[in-house]
């Protein structure tokens, strides 16, 4: 594979906008596909998104900006998808164009509700990727923080490490260090679930629970994903490396947890479709929560967490209730 590889990310949100940040450190240009033709004529006049992480600061010149979908999809040799998964499907009916020789990155933390996969396993079993060219981006990682040049950490997973490794090298900066994985069922799955734990902290959050039932529930929640990926894909991984329990801490925790943030306010009392209004950005949890809990049926792994916050954002269940039930069933 070439070295020096074209590289698209695919996506207008504040995660894209942070990956496009992170390549224009190392490339001469970055090719960036956003539907919103508004959103690209803004950033090329004012050199930022207008929407998200609007701090981020681009020198136009390093960016090859389209809405048309196939033209930036010929142009790059590295497809970097971060659309949410409730919008992925949409996007990838556009393409016309042949991706059998192309490698795909996911950095979409979810499932495709339209098929029930992860995105990695939707690219390989739909569109035929081979495996060994299909790739996950995985945090712990926010993008306001990647915005302000704060140190972070980033997993890049693939079978081939030699493509991890390349991409791992595209991607690296002062303030942005890669470790490469070979577990891109793990790291794509962990990075899906921990939306749905983010959430549950938030809930616990929102209905005055402290800071000590806040730290049992996440280590239910590491525990919980183990089981989890493991009887969906079972491999030699250590749960506490940062791909999974890094990214589950900061994900629950961090005041800018867009899913931590959702689950505060179901807590504190707001309907689901109100606080989907009120946030301005997706919360994928809400997704995954319903995902994980029809894939569980066929699996039936303990996992009492996902099972509450689908109870209350699926079923309408009480919070109060619900969580009091949980704390019974948690340790």
């Amino acid at each position: 594979m070439n070295k020096n590889p074209k590289i698209a990310v695919f996506g207008g949100g504040s995660w894209a906008t942070a990956i496009v940040k992170m390549l224009c450190e190392n490339l001469e240009q970055v090719g960036w596909y956003m539907r919103n033709q508004s959103a690209i004529d803004y950033i090329k006049e004012n050199e930022h998104n207008p929407n998200y992480i609007s701090s981020a600061e681009f020198n136009v010149n390093q960016l090859n900006l389209s809405s048309d979908i196939n033209k930036m999809v010929k142009y790059a040799d590295i497809l970097i998808f971060a659309i949410p998964s409730a919008f992925v499907k949409a996007e990838l009916d556009k393409i016309k164009v042949d991706l059998s020789s192309k490698i795909v990155f996911s950095a979409i933390k979810g499932i495709i509700p339209e098929s029930g996969l992860i995105v990695g396993e939707h690219f390989n079993k739909k569109l035929n990727i081979p495996i060994e060219n299909i790739g996950v981006i995985t945090g712990p990682c926010h993008a306001e923080e990647v915005a302000m040049e704060r140190l972070s950490y980033l997993t890049i997973a693939c079978q081939d490490e030699a493509k991890a490794k390349i991409l791992g090298d595209c991607i690296s900066s002062n303030y942005i260090k890669t470790k490469i994985s070979d577990d891109i069922i793990g790291t794509e799955y962990a990075a899906m679930l921990k939306n749905i734990y983010a959430i549950a902290a938030g809930i616990a959050h929102g209905l005055g629970y402290g800071d000590n039932f806040q730290s049992v529930l996440m280590s239910n929640s590491i525990r919980e994903m183990k089981r989890f990926i493991k009887k969906i894909h079972k491999m030699k991984r250590n749960i506490n490396n940062s791909a999974y329990l890094g990214d589950l801490l900061v994900t629950g925790y961090s005041i800018f947890s867009r899913n931590r943030m959702f689950g505060n306010m179901i807590g504190k009392g707001y309907t689901v479709k109100s606080a989907m209004m009120e946030m301005s950005m997706i919360a994928e949890g809400y997704y995954a929560a319903k995902s994980a809990y029809l894939l569980n049926e066929k699996n039936n792994v303990n996992t009492p967490i996902i099972n509450a916050v689908y109870q209350i954002l699926y079923e309408n269940k009480n919070p109060k209730t619900v969580f009091k039930n949980l704390t019974e069933l948690i340790d």
